[in-house]
Formats: structure tokens, sequence, C-alpha cells
């Protein structure tokens, strides 16, 4: 993949004019309205996808028309998930947003072209690292995976007594939610004993290897083999406790029982973790609401401000 053109604008909403080279520091291209301490410091769209737009419009439209920074050619930017990389020399930027609200009317480009394809195929990146950037400069693509670790804990199901269904539940809700979003998304599943041992080995293990989110199912009630919250409460770095309050109080209405689940929520490293109860039904129930910050908390923790 390449750059074909660098585009500079003074205005927001305005068509940007290509340049012979850009400076990005750590606000993103210096001289134009968009760079500033936010998320969306420097604009991509493909040649491509401008090309495509040209011929279906019947329009000649130049680099910069849709108010992108850089035009780039080579790559499927429709490919591309939240917090992949794109390495430019020493330039270093990070996805932050795909798309974007379309302001019509109101919106220059929108007016000069007649339809602003930035909304859908827009892709805004913040800055890690600062450099020259100019047509002809090389990009590489540094996808980023999150990492995903699924914990069963069961005696009777790590022997083989039954069949584990509170695991495979997290892992099919992740994998419906993650399908229809932008990111990318690789996730694994174990079983393991209700021993507090080798729960501290896998937590252990994942921090050390920055994986992103743990669920684990079972262990989180208040009988002696019941040990996960504990585990995770004296491994973590910060509590998260309002989720799991609410949770409890939402479905303690209808089933006291569920008042007695001790799970937590906690952060480990740069590990996001969530100690779900053993059964499907509230293992459903705790991801309904768990899911519903799930793309917050995931920015929050690299550190991506959207507001």
């Amino acid at each position: 993949m390449e750059i074909v053109s660098v585009n500079v604008s003074a205005e927001k909403g305005t068509v940007k004019r290509p340049v012979g080279k850009v400076r990005i520091d750590e606000y993103g291209v210096v001289g134009d309205a968009h760079a500033g301490a936010w998320h969306r410091q420097v604009s991509m769209i493909s040649e491509e996808m401008i090309s495509k737009f040209a011929v279906e419009s019947g329009k000649k439209v130049e680099p910069g028309a849709f108010g992108e920074n850089l035009t780039v050619r080579g790559m499927d930017l429709r490919q591309v998930g939240i917090l992949d990389r794109f390495l430019i020399g020493k330039v270093k930027i990070e996805v932050t947003q795909i798309g974007k609200d379309c302001h019509g009317d109101t919106c220059a480009i929108y007016r000069e072209v007649g339809k602003c394809i930035m909304p859908h195929e827009g892709v805004f990146c913040r800055v890690l690292a600062g450099g020259e950037v100019q047509p002809g400069d090389n990009i590489e693509f540094a996808p980023k995976t999150l990492r995903i670790l699924v914990i069963t804990l069961s005696d009777r199901a790590s022997r083989g007594d039954y069949v584990d269904k509170s695991g495979p539940t997290v892992k099919a809700r992740l994998m419906d939610y993650f399908a229809g979003k932008r990111w990318h998304a690789q996730i694994e599943t174990i079983v393991l004993p209700d021993d507090a041992t080798l729960l501290r080995q896998e937590l252990a293990r994942g921090r050390e290897a920055d994986v992103d989110l743990v669920f684990t199912t079972g262990g989180t009630g208040v009988g002696p083999r019941d040990i996960a919250p504990d585990v995770v409460i004296a491994m973590a770095d910060k509590i998260i406790p309002g989720i799991m309050e609410w949770i409890r109080i939402r479905f303690g209405r209808d089933n006291p029982n569920a008042l007695l689940s001790r799970g937590v929520a906690a952060i480990l490293g740069r590990s996001i973790v969530f100690t779900l109860p053993g059964s499907p039904r509230a293992v459903t129930e705790y991801m309904d609401e768990i899911l519903k910050t799930m793309e917050h908390i995931l920015f929050m923790m690299h550190g991506v401000d959207q507001h």
C-alpha cells in the first residue's frame, strides 16, 4: 500500500487540497483543521473508493475532495479494524473510528461533490509517533487482534462428567457481537477444575501476554469450591464494581438467588476480567449487560477518548 496524496485544509468540513508533503506530530497533520488533542487526528480513504464513486456519480473527484488527509492505494480499507495500526516510515497511527456522521448541506464537501463517502468509508486515526509523509511513501499495515480467553471453572466438566455449556455460551455471544463490528477478535476457551492455583496461573499467563478480555464462568457462589472472585480480587489492579452490582440488582428483583452471586469485574494489567456464574441462563443475562459497555471499556483501556 502506498500514499497517493497528502491533503490539508484550514477549516473543518471543507475539501482538502493536495500538498507536496506534510509533517505529522502528536496532534495530527500540522496546519490541518482536524489536528488537536482528540481521537480523529488523521483521516484516510482509498483511491479505489474515490474512483468507484467517480464512475458511479459521473463526477471527477480529486484527492482530498472528501476531506481525507491521506489518500492511499493498494488496500481495501473496509477490512481495517479498530485499533489496527499503519506505519509510514517513522510515523505510526492507530485506527480509532471508522466512518462518521454526515452533516449534509451544511458540509462544504457535500455541497461541492454532491455526496460524501467518508461517513461509510473513512478511516480515522490518532498519532502514536510523528514524522513526515509524502506521496509515494509505503504504508505497512499492522492489524490488532483482540485476544479473548474464556475459562470454565468446574470440577465435573474438567473430569468429563458433563459437557460444558457455559463457556461455549460466552464464546457464541462474543462471536455474534464482534461479527457485526470492525474489530478483529480471537477467542480461546479452556476448562479448569475449581482450583485457585490453576486459575491464578491462567490469569497470570493472560496478564503477561496482554490478553484483552478474560471471562470466567462458574465459581462465583458461596460454596467451598467457589473461588473465582477471590482469586481475581487478590490479583486485580482495579475493581469495576458497578457492572456486576447492576446485574445482581436487575435480575435479583425477580430471582433473589441471583443476589448470592459474587461475580466481579476487574483490571489485571492490560486485561479486563469478568467472573460470571456457571449456568448458561445466567451467562446470557450477564453477557446482555456486559456487552453494552464492551466498546467503551476497550477504548478506555487503550487510552482512546471518544468524547
